[in-house]
């Protein structure tokens, strides 16, 4: 089931509601197909928001695990709201420990919905992790048509290919990567 651009920022109004009269507090940072949404860059639906880490000031922790009552409450709205208890994915959080885009802190979105405060990556850094993922998915995959909605310049694609070497060392991702840019060359 996907999830809409409003049926999205319901979820979150409430979980931030729900957090709030609980008198708890948190700040997490997202990335992937849901913040794209988020930020009016892709206009499809999604399975998830795709949380990357806790944030407390300036610095960033893994988001796995989330804090129980973080988790609990996600869970009560993903059942209140038919989205499932994994509405908030914490997959991503892997991303964390071989370092995200250089500046990516600094290039963050906010929004805030009561007890929770939301930063989405910027378009530069979802360009690094949707070409990342679309060495991994192929270029069939929602991940490469992101990318190419995302209308990356050359000068962007260096960069982000930059980071992506740094995640997988690897010949053989190195090749496939080569392959996604020509695709993403192709497609332009």
């Amino acid at each position: 089931m996907g999830i809409d651009l409003a049926g999205l920022e319901g979820a979150l109004m409430v979980l931030g509601q729900l957090l709030a009269d609980r008198k708890l507090h948190y700040e997490v940072a997202a990335i992937g197909g849901g913040s794209l949404l988020l930020l009016g860059l892709i206009d499809r639906t999604t399975k998830d928001l795709d949380l990357v880490a806790l944030v407390k000031g300036s610095q960033l922790f893994s988001a796995d695990p989330l804090p129980r009552p973080l988790l609990q409450a996600a869970e009560e709205v993903g059942r209140a709201l038919n989205l499932g208890k994994d509405w908030l994915n914490i997959g991503p959080a892997s991303l964390l420990e071989m370092g995200l885009p250089l500046g990516f802190v600094e290039r963050l979105h906010i929004r805030k919905y009561k007890g929770l405060t939301l930063y989405l990556a910027d378009r530069f850094d979802q360009i690094c992790f949707k070409l990342y993922a679309s060495v991994d998915q192929g270029p069939q995959s929602k991940h490469f048509a992101d990318l190419c909605a995302l209308s990356p310049t050359s000068t962007e694609l260096r960069r982000a290919q930059d980071w992506c070497i740094t995640q997988d060392v690897s010949e053989n991702f190195e090749n496939e990567l080569k392959r996604v840019l020509e695709n993403v060359h192709a497609a332009h």
